[in-house]
């Protein structure tokens, strides 16, 4: 269910929206994210192109897209940070988006350090609104989480579910954040929402099973566990699912011997 939120994302302008015809750079950007999605080496080669041509940030965007689409995580990254900085050399509001975009695939790749100074970049300009500075602070609260940093994680996720409270898998975080603070009420809560809006995920009921577990609640566990093992037989919710369903497997009843 984690999905990068600005991957797809469309070149946003750096004020109000122009009257007329959109300018040459903005149809070639367009043209090039289309070409990301349907043919990301194509894709690759006429970023490469625009950047030669003096495309700028745009392009490294594109780029960026380009590799995120192909899971190079790692590239994808480092051309959404050249995008960034390139964007603040213009004093382009949208140095922020890319920034995001930056920790959101650092995130993907595994690196959550990079993620966490991407990302705090993105916030400090105080240009990213609405869903956008949401989904920054959700993917924040997750860096923090793998750096161990709970309660400054528990803050980000708190600002995520006003901004971002469409999204399932900020609920999801929360929940699975307030069980490992052992906040139980909270997790019971906030796994409720997240179900509510994708019940059919089986990460989703994975984790409803781990907060029933939790609660002792051995059946509320059972139908969970064995929904998120349903849902996605061959996904990690499902095989993690299935060992936590082992504790309830009757122990082999010893056989009795026989007299001679």
């Amino acid at each position: 269910m984690i999905l990068l939120f600005l991957l797809a994302a469309q070149a946003v302008p750096a004020s109000g929206p122009v009257a007329g015809p959109p300018a040459p750079t903005e149809e070639r950007f367009d043209r090039c994210v289309d070409l990301a999605t349907s043919d990301p080496r194509a894709a690759e080669d006429e970023a490469g192109r625009w950047q030669r041509d003096g495309g700028g940030f745009l392009a490294h965007q594109c780029l960026g897209i380009t590799y995120a689409n192909q899971t190079r995580w790692t590239a994808g990254a480092a051309e959404f940070e050249a995008a960034a900085r390139g964007a603040e050399v213009a004093r382009d509001r949208r140095a922020a988006t890319y920034w995001a975009q930056a920790g959101n695939a650092w995130l993907a790749g595994g690196d959550a350090t990079k993620a966490l100074g991407a990302l705090n970049a993105a916030l400090a300009a105080g240009t990213l609104e609405g869903v956008q500075r949401g989904e920054a602070n959700l993917d924040r609260a997750r860096a923090l989480v793998a750096g161990g940093k709970l309660a400054a994680a528990r803050a980000d996720l708190d600002r995520a579910l006003v901004d971002a409270a469409a999204d399932p898998l900020a609920w999801l975080l929360s929940a699975t954040l307030a069980r490992r603070m052992d906040e139980l009420p909270r997790a019971k809560k906030d796994i409720a929402e997240a179900i509510r809006l994708a019940g059919d995920d089986a990460s989703v009921q994975l984790e409803a099973g781990n907060i029933a577990a939790l609660a002792g609640d051995e059946a509320g566990a059972k139908t969970a566990w064995n929904a998120a093992v349903r849902l996605r037989p061959e996904s990690d919710a499902a095989r993690n699912a299935r060992n936590a369903l082992r504790q309830f497997d009757a122990p082999a009843t010893p056989s009795v011997p026989t007299k001679p």
